[in-house]
């Protein structure tokens, strides 16, 4: 085969290639109001390719990372939470606000860190919220912000 040929045809499979990697679903989230916190970028880094069975999928937002179709999503950069009555666990060495459950997903944010990190899980039955957020928690905890304030009244997870 002349060179031209063979040039000609790697050329056609690597324009293949761009093409069909192109079709790969990116799921569109809103960043969070301090996305482009420093302490994001360490967060963002340490995100598993997968959580409890599901994969990660690409998202077109920075500071974010989703799972399944997404099942599960992660935002860096939101609000932390002041001091409040709502449930407090600690998983994977990481203390989670539990906010209040809506009928379709379930929603978490670190408490005493800054930047917040929230989680946001879609209620199903092969969905196990503990294991998630565990499996997140341990993941991101070396990039968190060292604690500010914990938990002074920690429960175990409750049932989703």
């Amino acid at each position: 085969m002349p060179r031209s040929r063979r040039l000609t045809a790697v050329a056609g499979a690597i324009a293949l290639a761009a093409v069909v990697t192109g079709c790969s679903t990116t799921v569109h989230l809103e960043p969070a109001d301090d996305a482009n916190d420093p302490g994001c970028a360490s967060v963002s880094v340490l995100l598993p390719d997968s959580v409890d069975g599901f994969d990660r999928v690409w998202t077109d937002a920075q500071a974010t990372g989703a799972w399944g179709d997404p099942a599960i999503v992660l935002r860096c950069g939101v609000e932390p939470p002041a001091p409040s009555a709502l449930v407090c666990t600690t998983l994977g060495g990481v203390d989670w606000l539990v906010l209040d459950q809506e009928e379709e997903r379930q929603r978490l944010v670190t408490y005493g860190r800054e930047p917040a990190v929230e989680v946001i899980i879609r209620r199903g039955e092969q969905i196990d919220f503990q294991s998630i957020v565990n499996t997140l928690s341990s993941s991101i905890q070396s990039g968190l912000a060292p604690a500010t304030a914990q938990c002074t009244d920690r429960v175990e997870f409750p049932a989703g």
